[in-house]
């Protein structure tokens, strides 16, 4: 079925919100407000209710503002800025408090959702394979103002959720065993890379996902905006994918 041609207001312009604003025209919607920092005076309450759905990707000082003054506006809001979540069971209160809608993901990739699910079933595999120790690799743009990546965040608490050895993650090299490793670099040209290693004294199984460009989460994030429109409530991209 052919979605709604949908007016979206774009918090944040960047490079990001320039390769949304692509897919959106190219899937037959219209960017009706564009926010940036020179633009800050358009971003009100009459300019948002123009608009059927905002996407929200800014920085982690700004995003819960940003999402708060959408849902204040009774527009539903896509957000996939990382950076902000010791913030969220507030923002998840107040869109619950105000019948508003929220989808949040630290990744709209279409591919690293898969990941996901196949990471949290690796660890799944592994729970009772203590010999074998767990450590993570994020690598992303210099731009990038948040290290780990919300993506490597996600898949770390899965790790944890599931293998109860691994205590806390730390973004440094440790020795400490209850520690899940998380190394974070930062290189251009780097759209995003996360990698999942089990190591042993007799094999390593890993799991990579590498980002060519910035279509893939683009993409994801316009078909994020599709599914909320018309929706109440609090989604994630598994409610998207029905995964």
């Amino acid at each position: 079925m052919e979605s709604k041609k949908l007016n979206i207001a774009l918090i944040g312009y960047g490079k990001m919100g320039k390769a949304i604003e692509a897919i959106a025209l190219q899937r037959g919607h219209e960017t009706k407000l564009k926010i940036d920092i020179d633009s800050i005076a358009q971003f009100t309450k009459n300019n948002l209710q123009q608009c059927d759905v905002a996407i929200e990707f800014t920085g982690p000082h700004s995003a819960k503002e940003n999402i708060l003054q959408c849902l204040d506006a009774g527009i539903p809001v896509v957000s996939g800025s990382t950076g902000w979540l010791n913030s969220w069971k507030e923002v998840e209160l107040l869109c619950k408090e105000k019948n508003g809608s929220l989808l949040y993901a630290s990744n709209f990739s279409v591919g690293v959702n898969i990941f996901f699910e196949l990471n949290k079933k690796l660890a799944q595999l592994m729970k009772n394979h203590a010999d074998y120790n767990i450590s993570m690799e994020e690598i992303h743009h210099t731009q990038k103002k948040d290290a780990p990546s919300g993506t490597a965040i996600t898949l770390a608490e899965q790790i944890l959720a599931e293998i109860p050895r691994k205590k806390k993650w730390v973004n440094n090299n440790s020795e400490n065993t209850d520690e899940l490793v998380i190394i974070s670099k930062r290189e251009d040209p780097a759209p995003g890379t996360h990698s999942i290693r089990y190591s042993s004294l007799v094999d390593d199984i890993e799991i990579i996902h590498t980002a060519h460009n910035r279509q893939g989460f683009a993409t994801g994030a316009v078909l994020a905006a599709e599914f909320i429109f018309n929706k109440k409530g609090v989604f994630s991209m598994k409610d998207v994918l029905g995964i």
